[in-house]
């Protein structure tokens, strides 16, 4: 078999894998980094370098896995737009974590999120108490976004990014 060929499906292989393990291992890892996750992950990028190129480390064995990494993911983003059967499988939904100043445990329990992360959430979107919170939501990208009942509460801070299709919404 040529050796760039055998390249890209190990390449292949080793995304899928890395979707599945990522699906497995929860959403929350992907936007919560800490030290030993970025660690984690160096680790892992090591550690199936060799799974990708086998004994070929030439640049263009690099360069062959590389590109057949970014033409996978790109080919699989569109499939997961086009099939919502394959998105359910890999993306979880949001979910509720605060419904008009209840808290849900069970699903807080169930996702590994503390009563800690929980108010750090609150405070960056400047709400006090549980009960002012009309909404709480662990979105697909493992954010927190909270809507509070106070109507006079403009400004919260987020970590998105616009989309570049919204383009400026300020003109």
């Amino acid at each position: 078999m040529n050796p760039y060929i055998d390249i890209v499906l190990r390449s292949v292989s080793v995304y899928f894998f890395m979707v599945v393990a990522l699906r497995l291992f929860g959403k929350k890892q992907l936007s919560q980094l800490n030290t030993a996750d970025v660690i984690l992950i160096l680790l892992i990028s090591n550690s199936v370098q060799n799974a990708m190129v086998g004994n070929n480390s030439s640049l263009y064995g690099g360069m062959v896995a590389a590109l057949a990494l970014f033409f996978i993911n790109y080919i699989f983003k569109k499939i997961m737009l086009k099939s919502s059967f394959i998105k359910e499988l890999v993306q979880d939904k949001p979910e509720i974590l605060i419904h008009n100043g209840k808290t849900e445990f069970k699903t807080l329990s169930h996702l590994g999120i503390t009563s800690d992360e929980l108010e750090e959430a609150m405070r960056e979107h400047g709400v006090e108490h549980y009960n002012q919170v009309k909404l709480a939501m662990f979105e697909i990208d493992g954010s927190i976004s909270i809507i509070s009942g106070d109507v006079t509460l403009k400004q919260t801070h987020h970590k998105r990014k616009i989309h570049k299709t919204l383009g400026n919404l300020n003109n």
